[in-house]
């Protein structure tokens, strides 16, 4: 016994010098471990929110499946330990079709007509996570962190018997036969079921990519190219650059001839976008060339905002003309809305302001107009839209209508939700019920 430890301890540092001489990435087999096929019932592609959630799935289902998830990453859960900003935003109380956008939207109003709010916070509630809801309906942990939703996740995992290969560099994926096999740089894999859920290009920092798009075509699937979603939207303005920094309220409306979607809340300017969580809404449908409209003052209307302006103009009437929006924007903003309104000479007192130009001013206040150039990239996007075309999944198991054994869950699939926890509730419900159709 004390040899064949000493054997392995030895074997164990030959393998030490010669990574380290020669930069060889060699095979985990130094201290016994077989390096041949492994074999699984259920071999899960991805260790996002959808994958943990499959794996366990899978196991409450039939405690007896072989299963495995394969991650690119260090680590299992890396991207949901960002959102909501560190606290995990992992559903929200509003759930509802209306909320989603791509080509499975039918598919995800099934989904979510089985799986409501809550029973998601019934599925974590059995894994250990008590969870809150605030005041625009979004569900976080107790605890405020995320690494509470990806422990209780893991932890099932561990609990269940699922075997996690983390740092895998997957080299091809295919079927053969009646068998998925999958090759890495340490293992070759080989499965009855295989499921994607491997994400899509949004966030790259924290592993995001297209692997999605490559896996799906090999198996004859078509895919939607990915495109950054709830992400700033990048404009044409003359006054943005003045404005960077900044945050208002107001109504925002994406428009390209007609009203295609409308929201109200904070908007965020920076040096060459807008930003805020109602304009990440509007990127969803954003297209270069539409335009945004701001509503800065969408609880007063253009008459009440007129009389306003006339009442500021006799109250300041000795002070510089821009000063005129005082206690209604913020200076700088004022500034901009005087400037968008064709107003340039601000050493004129508030009392020379002719009614012509209070008129423009009061317009801009309820519509000012940037115009779409594009939408932020996949460094600045949440989500994304794109992913398996949605009429090639069977909606009441995951899988696929093309391959049998296949199945799909998360962002894989062309279905992107509004922020809000939206995209991890589907996430969790396709993961979920994927799993248990394994």
């Amino acid at each position: 016994m004390k040899i064949i430890e000493f054997s392995k301890t030895y074997a164990y540092l030959i393998y030490l010098q010669r990574e380290f001489i020669y930069g060889q990435r060699l095979l985990p087999c130094f201290l016994g471990e077989n390096m041949g096929n492994k074999m699984f019932d259920a071999l899960i592609i991805g260790g996002g929110a959808a994958g943990l959630m499959c794996a366990i799935s899978s196991k409450q289902k039939n405690k007896n499946l072989k299963v495995a998830i394969v991650e690119k990453n260090s680590r299992v859960g890396k991207k949901l330990l960002s959102t909501g900003n560190g606290r995990c935003n992992l559903t929200n109380a509003n759930v509802a079709p209306d909320k989603y956008h791509g080509t499975f939207f039918n598919g995800a109003k099934n989904i979510l007509s089985h799986y409501p709010t809550q029973r998601i916070i019934d599925i974590f509630a059995k894994l250990g996570l008590l969870t809150y809801c605030d005041n625009e309906g979004r569900y976080y942990p107790l605890c405020r962190q995320a690494s509470a939703v990806l422990d209780v996740l893991r932890f099932a995992c561990e609990r269940y018997g699922v075997e996690v290969f983390t740092s895998q560099n997957i080299k091809n994926l295919k079927k053969h036969g009646d068998s998925f096999i999958c090759n890495t740089d340490d293992y070759s894999f080989k499965s009855k079921k295989l499921v994607l859920s491997n994400g899509s290009k949004a966030s790259p920092k924290l592993g995001g990519n297209a692997s999605a798009a490559d896996y799906a075509k090999n198996f004859n699937h078509k895919f939607i190219p990915f495109s950054p979603a709830l992400c700033p939207i990048e404009v044409k303005s003359d006054v943005l650059k003045s404005l960077k920094g900044l945050r208002a309220t107001g109504k925002v409306e994406l428009g390209n001839g007609n009203i295609l979607r409308s929201e109200v809340g904070e908007i965020q300017f920076t040096e060459k976008a807008l930003s805020g969580i109602c304009i990440f809404n509007l990127s969803v449908l954003s297209k270069k060339g539409m335009k945004i409209h701001i509503d800065f003052l969408n609880n007063y209307s253009s008459k009440e905002i007129l009389s306003l302006l006339e009442q500021n103009r006799n109250l300041f009437s000795g002070q510089s003309a821009d000063c005129l929006l005082t206690g209604i924007f913020q200076k700088r903003l004022g500034q901009a809305v005087m400037k968008m309104a064709g107003f340039t000479n601000f050493s004129d007192k508030c009392r020379d302001i002719p009614n012509i130009q209070l008129k423009k001013i009061a317009s801009i206040c309820k519509n000012t107009e940037f115009e779409v150039t594009a939408n932020c990239g996949f460094d600045q996007a949440q989500a994304a839209l794109g992913g398996v075309c949605g009429n090639e999944i069977d909606e009441n198991t995951m899988q696929s209508k093309k391959t049998k054994g296949l199945y799909f869950c998360g962002e894989a699939i062309d279905i992107c939700g509004d922020c809000g926890g939206y995209n991890l509730h589907f996430a969790f419900a396709s993961g979920h019920l994927a799993g248990a159709n394994l």
